[in-house]
């Protein structure tokens, strides 16, 4: 059946028939063009739907951030449901008493979409496009991985730069070496801490910390800490393959603005559906933050494990770092890095 705008409203029409959280007006608009998005959306905030000719339902957040594609009559109401309910909860939870709106809200949204139906209750829950079950609880601090850099980091602290890096005999000297980092330093074990004494306090800490990289791994990752690459590298992607790299993962923080950017390549390509590189300040709780059924729609799925599972983690970005960690497996040893402890080196000269 070739999707139109007549069937669409009737079919949500009926929809909303069969219980009393949805009403005909709830249906997100519905227009031909993206570019209408603020036309149609004048709020900023909420699901548009494109219906191209061929009958294809594009979901819209924003122009330019298409969130899922479907001629599938079932997948455009659920969709369209779950964005409708998240804005009653939202209603709900921002006047809820005690634990106030952020602990409430996904919670909530899983309650109410269980009202318009048992298993949209837990298609939601699962986070991903498909009707599967939920995840299992984490039963994880959401801390202990590397969530807690996220405040910190901030304000670039302790760099600006966290990429974890997985594949075959990879080791922590390698990835720092390829990188620029001094090799007698690494040969050495250098600490971080030992840095910081190096110059015998000559140069200020910020200066210093700026010349710097830190490395590890935490299981099958190996983590790299800095700030700017060094000039003169060369091919660090040719590098990179050359030891053995299969994924990385990479975040980096602005400073003084409280942007993330997420980037996750996998056998040299970046698996993204053509979305390039995130900022995470997009990320909204109780929202996907990528394409249903798309190629990142595993970290859909831990988001929204880490939403229920953790809803007095009150900064998004940690949730999400936190996600990030169930979803890869990624861990940061935080006593290693405050104290110093955790293997370090300059930037390796270049004169000239």
């Amino acid at each position: 059946m070739t999707l139109t705008e007549r069937t669409l409203r009737r079919a949500w029409h009926d929809l909303a028939k069969g219980t009393d959280l949805l009403d005909d007006a709830m249906l997100p608009p519905i227009g031909t063009s993206p570019e209408e998005y603020g036309r149609q959306v004048p709020s900023g905030e909420g699901l548009f739907l494109v219906l191209d000719t061929a009958g294809t339902v594009h979901g819209h957040i924003g122009p330019y951030r298409e969130v899922f594609a479907t001629r599938d009559l079932d997948e455009v109401l659920y969709f369209a449901a779950e964005d409708a309910i998240r804005g009653i909860a939202a209603h709900i939870a921002s006047r809820s008493p005690g634990t106030g709106p952020v602990a409430n809200l996904v919670t909530g949204q899983a309650q109410l979409m269980d009202r318009v139906g048992p298993a949209w209750g837990r298609r939601f829950r699962g986070g991903g496009a498909a009707d599967v079950r939920p995840e299992a609880p984490c039963g994880l601090d959401p801390y202990e991985g590397f969530a807690w850099i996220a405040g910190g980091w901030r304000d670039q602290d302790p760099y600006t730069h966290l990429t974890f890096f997985r594949g075959e005999g990879v080791t922590p000297e390698a990835i720092a070496l390829a990188h620029g980092a001094d090799p007698a330093q690494v040969a050495a074990g250098t600490r971080l801490a030992e840095l910081r004494d190096m110059d015998g306090g000559a140069k200020d800490y910020w200066d210093l910390v700026w010349q710097t990289c830190c490395f590890g791994r935490s299981g099958d990752w190996v983590f790299l800490l800095h700030h700017e690459t060094p000039p003169g590298v060369g091919d660090l992607r040719a590098a990179l393959d050359g030891i053995g790299v299969r994924e990385s993962v990479h975040l980096s923080a602005a400073s003084a603005k409280a942007i993330y950017t997420f980037d996750y390549l996998r056998d040299g390509r970046r698996v993204d559906d053509d979305w390039g590189i995130l900022e995470l300040i997009w990320y909204e709780r109780g929202r996907a933050p990528y394409f249903r059924g798309g190629q990142l729609d595993f970290v859909n799925r831990a988001v929204r494990r880490a939403e229920l599972d953790h809803p007095e983690v009150t900064d998004k970005f940690a949730l999400y770092f936190h996600a990030l960690q169930t979803a890869f497996g990624l861990g940061l040893p935080r006593r290693d890095i405050e104290e110093g402890s955790v293997h370090a080196a300059l930037w390796a000269r270049r004169d000239g």
